[in-house]
């Protein structure tokens, strides 16, 4: 059994407050205060205990967001590791907020699960789109994991393409000084940029997350607002800025994609039209 503490609770309603997180025996606990971060540990600790459980030091981190430094948190008298990151359910969550670590771990673990179907790419009996749908399962899958709720730049993007258009060159088997366009080798290999990927992935979970009845934690967490003040300079580019900037694009409010959402043939036709125009734009 493992823990994570994260020392900054979420205000999640006016009257509620996001106390942790909960997926089998990974939990992650979330506090404001030193004293309600380690007084919470210690009765999850004893509530384990009672059923034969017990959490794992080796297991178990701190990280402080926005937290002063205090005492350490401890558990049966010894010291949790602090961090700056660490991964829960496949994904990293980082302190500053951003998604550049957690893009950065995927692109290694797609690249070790490339590299373990080496034997695949180089056999001659299997076909070029058995190949390529191979990759798609085996390969894409793993790499845009999470990618829903990533908060992607022009240079994760970058970092993302330039990973995927190596794997589709070796596939193929193209090598220096041969020379094929990147528009070229998508439409050899079926395969749309990865921008207009992502954005259709997160679109299409955005109305998965909508049509779940109320209350819920996912679709509330789409209309959160973080409590609290920012740093003085121009505001950082986030997930929910980025995904409000693309619907008024679209010419639509958050009200309308609710509504339009509830309806899957209309909402798949939405999506569409959301990447379609991006592509444009781009």
């Amino acid at each position: 059994m493992s823990a994570a503490l994260r020392l900054n609770r979420i205000q999640w309603t006016l009257t509620k407050q996001l106390e942790d997180l909960d997926v089998a025996d990974d939990i992650a606990l979330l506090s404001h205060k030193y004293q309600d971060a380690q007084e919470k540990l210690n009765r999850v600790a004893e509530e384990a205990e009672k059923t034969g459980l017990k959490i794992s030091m080796t297991k178990t981190e701190v990280m402080r967001v926005n937290n002063k430094q205090h005492a350490p948190i401890q558990l049966h008298q010894e010291n949790i590791k602090e961090v700056d990151k660490f991964a829960y359910l496949g994904s990293i969550v980082s302190k500053d907020g951003g998604t550049d670590e957690d893009i950065r771990s995927r692109i290694n673990k797609a690249r070790h699960a490339f590299r373990t179907l080496r034997s695949v790419w180089s056999s001659s009996a299997l076909a070029q789109h058995n190949k390529i749908r191979i990759f798609n399962s085996n390969v894409k899958s793993v790499l845009l994991y999470g990618s829903e709720t990533w908060r992607t730049t022009k240079t994760n993007t970058q970092k993302l393409q330039t990973f995927i258009n190596r794997c589709l060159r070796n596939i193929l088997n193209i090598r220096w000084p041969e020379v094929i366009s990147n528009q070229d080798l998508w439409e050899r290999t079926r395969q749309a940029p990865i921008e207009q990927e992502i954005q259709k992935r997160k679109w299409g979970w955005i109305g998965h997350t909508l049509r779940k009845p109320s209350p819920n934690t996912t679709r509330q967490s789409l209309e959160w607002n973080p409590q609290g003040k920012r740093k003085v300079g121009r505001p950082r580019q986030t997930w929910r800025r980025s995904t409000d900037a693309e619907a008024r694009a679209a010419g639509m409010t958050w009200a309308e994609l609710r509504r339009t959402s509830q309806n899957r043939v209309r909402w798949r036709s939405v999506v569409a039209a959301l990447c379609s125009y991006r592509s444009e734009e781009d």
